[in-house]
């Protein structure tokens, strides 16, 4: 009763976080929120929240790598590949090297093995963190496209390198060549893992639904139950349950390509996975806020073991691996930008870009967020004699406070950095999507014409399908219209488009609001009401 007391609790407070942050004036960063209410809830009552790392992990990174892999644009991932790998596979390993060697001389009652360990695990970045402080601020989309691709690969990159870190800080004994061969296993079997399971699970489900029809609750939960699947099933082989989760991601975007499932059945399955995530990231840094007393006084008497007896010491600590992370992260990503200039110069390409401005962007962008947390408190409890493990309690405060500075510094210097960068229009991308909302609007009408021939045949009252039909195409020719025009015309049309989207959500509202107040006087019952309101729902979905 007490776990699921707490649990409800946790819930509430990420509820109220999310309040908050909508009614602040200004920009204001949800995960600050959402620790500062687990610190006052730690202030005012004990949740007896006992974090054990195995669990933790299990629940909150497979939905939340799965759903990152999900839902990234594919060809952003591999049409910037190279600076996305650089960034998630290069910079990690410098990081962990470089910042690894500087935490164990500063403070050295942390041994080397357990500095590679948290190096590791506050190398990955977060998306989710770094897209709210950039809400309000306008960000270059292929800039956000890099950060995303590389959030979602140095997630495994940085876990895995802390699983060898805090092996090595277990049997004190590491073997560069048996790493490297146990690195391929884990990381090949994996993503095969992830790959396998998502495609098995698929296509039975579509095999099944064909045979005795589709059920929308099974469907949503079967969604929810692979990143879990994918992740236990690598790690008993002993590969790398996050890769898994990662490839399961990228895999089920691919399967979603067919157009197996109903249009309601992505509408509220889309609608779970967005509570999921918005769930299990705030959780995550509640969880921390509510952690952080136990954390500090625990990591206050590692740094009385180091000779300091000062608190003020654990700030320093945190300030210097924060100067740290950002200079490795700024020389990494200058240049890499220079390389990729240098390149692109060689094949005749003209940059005009602010390199400074860029790269201060980047490094300020490198916002530590969820799985930096939920990887540092995996660190185990204790030695394989039984001992504690050293400096745990020291390890999770730095952790936190690296991802409690990066967001004030993103949220403060990201904004003035980005202020006065002019974000050029994506006139690729949107003559592409003209060109594929005119080739969908042509099949339509194709499909229209030979339904309607099909429905018409043999029957008296034709004319009544040909001026359905003409009707419903009508529609479809207006869309094309509106695509295939001149510059000018298109941008004309487009705000007539917009003109009548207000139009058109004024109308629903007021449908909606007609509904509600037949079913108050009892015109009609509840059940019809749900009904048209639904439809009424999803109309507005399509144009708000």
């Amino acid at each position: 009763m007490e776990t699921i007391a707490a649990a409800l609790v946790l819930l509430v407070a990420v509820v109220i976080s999310s309040s908050v942050v909508r009614a602040a004036p200004f920009a204001l960063p949800l995960p600050l929120v959402q620790i500062a209410l687990g610190a006052l809830i730690a202030s005012v009552a004990d949740l007896g929240v006992r974090l054990q790392p195995e669990i933790f992990f299990l629940l909150f990174l497979p939905p939340l790598l799965f759903l990152d892999g999900w839902r990234i644009p594919k060809e952003g991932l591999f049409r910037d590949k190279n600076a996305i790998l650089e960034l998630a596979l290069g910079l990690v390993v410098f990081t962990v090297v470089g910042l690894g060697f500087v935490i164990n001389w500063m403070i050295p009652s942390i041994p080397l093995a357990v500095a590679f360990a948290l190096a590791a695990v506050i190398s990955p970045t977060d998306p989710v963190a770094v897209s709210s402080i950039t809400a309000r601020v306008p960000i270059p989309k292929r800039l956000m496209h890099i950060l995303e691709g590389e959030s979602l690969l140095n997630d495994a990159s940085g876990l895995v390198c802390m699983r060898f870190a805090v092996a090595a800080a277990l049997t004190g004994t590491f073997s560069l060549v048996e790493a490297s061969t146990t690195f391929l296993w884990v990381a090949i079997g994996g993503i095969a893992i992830g790959v396998g399971v998502t495609w098995i699970v698929t296509q039975v489900k579509n095999i099944v639904s064909k045979r005795l029809g589709e059920e929308t609750g099974s469907q949503i939960l079967i969604s929810l139950l692979i990143p879990f699947g994918a992740y236990l099933l690598a790690e008993h082989l002993e590969c790398s349950g996050i890769l898994a989760a990662v490839a399961a991601g990228i895999t089920m975007s691919y399967a979603e390509i067919g157009g197996q499932l109903m249009a309601v059945t992505r509408v509220r399955r889309s609608a779970v996975w967005d509570t999921v995530q918005f769930a299990a990231n705030g959780v995550i840094f509640v969880i921390l806020g509510e952690q952080l007393p136990g954390i500090i006084a625990g990591a206050a008497q590692t740094v009385r073991e180091t000779g300091h007896h000062e608190p003020i010491w654990l700030l320093v600590y945190i300030l210097a691996i924060n100067i740290g992370l950002a200079a490795l992260r700024f020389a990494w990503a200058y240049v890499s930008l220079r390389l990729t200039i240098f390149k692109a110069t060689r094949r005749g390409a003209a940059f005009k870009v602010p390199i400074w401005r860029v790269t201060a962007a980047m490094s300020l962008a490198g916002v530590r967020g969820a799985v930096t947390l939920a990887g540092v408190l995996t660190l185990p409890l204790t030695m394989l004699d039984g001992t504690p493990f050293p400096a745990r309690d020291l390890a999770i405060l730095l952790a936190a406070g690296v991802i409690i500075l990066s967001l004030v510094a993103a949220s403060i210097g990201l904004p003035l950095v980005l202020q006065g960068i002019a974000v050029p229009p994506e006139h690729i991308e949107r003559e592409r999507e003209d060109e594929a909302r005119v080739a969908a609007a042509e099949a339509a009408i194709k499909a229209i014409e030979r339904t309607q021939h099909d429905l018409a045949a043999g029957r008296n009252d034709a004319d009544l399908y040909a001026d359905a039909g003409a009707r419903v195409m009508e529609l479809y020719r207006q869309r094309i219209d509106g695509r295939s025009q001149t510059a000018e015309a298109a941008e004309l049309n487009r705000k007539v488009d917009e003109i009548e989207r207000k139009l058109r959500l004024a109308g629903l509202r007021a449908e909606r609001d007609a509904i509600y107040r037949s079913t108050r006087t009892h015109k009609i019952d509840d059940e019809t009401a749900r009904k048209i309101v639904r439809e009424i729902d999803l109309t507005e979905a399509r144009f708000g």
